[in-house]
């Protein structure tokens, strides 16, 4: 497949608006431009392959930014070929880059596993591995959600080190809790380095909360969940991040983890260019036959989320990012708004300047969704790598 072609027929989502029976010209990779319906298409574009968009919407490729795994595959698995394979399957979905999350363990635990996993970063086929999201070790012990307890450890910066080098400096982003003791010094390495540190499983006071942002720490993982909540004498976190429009967060628009009309509201609170949709999808999303495993323990699907077996408490979201993006839509959020949410937003955080917008001069990571938000088609690097049809 070139790298070089004219899509035509598509609705395609901008930053500001969505262009009707539009086309796109890629070429060896880039977006060279994007025509609305009343331009005329370049003669140099005539002798170019056209593929035909069926009038699909076309978004900037999908970007998730917190996934544990998808169709059996994930990182917990503890190979690099588990991690390609997610890729692939992945792109199958829409998403055209990911971060890779592994769950919080103990900190030689996490380290072997980084360093298992390092290698298949750059040598995947289907969606791009941005870097590994770490979901602790330096987490709350008392907002573990379903991470293990005993695997949280204190901060500590030479065991964060360690993890570095294990991952091969291959780290984009961890969740932390900014409030704990000696985190400060960990926050510091992650800035100097371009690894996003970003606040969830925290217990902060809103006052540490913003502590932690005046050191850097403004993004939040999956708001609402496993931290602090917002109350009237006792904004917490969670408040911290509604009350301070420049404090960015994930959102994970199932309509479980958080209630739609929430996702609603955080929009009238907070510019949608800081809104990051994420799926923090489980392992098992994808498959059809259990035993469905995730983290070591079972779960079970019920009510549109991952119940661990044991006990029925929420253990994940069994959310994709194109049912992410549709919710976005019902939940009362624009096209071009769902777009950023899904797309221009993560890229920004990931200081991916070429990427996450459907405009010129970035790569042609594309993403075809039908009327029912279903992905028909993925483009990687201009390349098709995924087709329904």
């Amino acid at each position: 497949m070139t790298d070089t072609f004219i899509l035509t027929r598509v609705r395609a989502v901008t930053d500001n608006t969505v262009l009707p029976n539009a086309s796109v010209w890629v070429e060896n990779g880039l977006i060279r431009r994007v025509f609305s319906e009343t331009e005329p298409l370049p003669p140099q574009t005539y002798t170019l392959p056209h593929l035909d968009g069926n009038n699909a919407y076309a978004f900037p490729g999908l970007i998730d930014l917190h996934i544990h795994g998808f169709a059996g595959f994930g990182p917990e698995n503890g190979t690099p070929e588990d991690l390609k394979k997610m890729s692939l399957e992945l792109a199958k979905q829409g998403v055209t880059a990911f971060c890779p999350t592994l769950y919080c363990g103990k900190p030689e635990d996490m380290e072997r596993l980084l360093h298992t996993l390092a290698p298949a970063a750059g040598t995947e086929q289907g969606a791009k591995i941005l870097g590994f999201h770490l979901e602790g070790p330096f987490i709350s012990p008392a907002k573990p959600g379903v991470m293990k307890p005993q695997d949280i450890s204190p901060a500590d910066l030479d065991v964060f080190k360690r993890l570095y080098e294990a991952a091969e400096g291959k780290i984009a982003s961890v969740t932390l809790a900014p409030e704990l003791p000696g985190i400060f010094p960990v926050i510091e390495f992650c800035l100097a380095r371009g690894i996003l540190p970003q606040a969830g499983h925290t217990n902060a006071t809103y006052d540490e909360f913003l502590a932690g942002a005046a050191r850097g720490v403004t993004h939040a993982t999956h708001l609402f969940n496993a931290m602090s909540p917002f109350t009237q004498r006792a904004p917490g976190a969670a408040g911290a991040v509604l009350m301070h429009p420049d404090i960015s967060c994930e959102i994970i628009a199932d309509g479980v983890h958080v209630h739609p009309d929430v996702v609603s509201f955080l929009k009238r609170v907070k510019p949608a260019e800081n809104i990051v949709l994420v799926t923090d999808a489980l392992k098992p999303t994808g498959q059809t036959e259990g035993p469905f495993i995730a983290n070591g323990e079972e779960v079970i699907f019920d009510g549109g989320v991952w119940k661990r077996k044991a006990d029925g408490v929420i253990a994940g979201s069994a959310l994709m990012m194109a049912r992410g993006v549709k919710n976005l839509v019902d939940f009362g959020y624009s096209l071009p708004e769902a777009a950023a949410c899904a797309a221009s937003n993560p890229a920004r955080l990931m200081k991916r300047s070429t990427t996450g917008k459907l405009a010129e001069g970035f790569i042609a990571d594309i993403t075809l969704l039908d009327d029912r938000f279903t992905p028909v088609k993925t483009f990687i690097n201009g390349k098709e790598t995924f087709s329904r049809q």
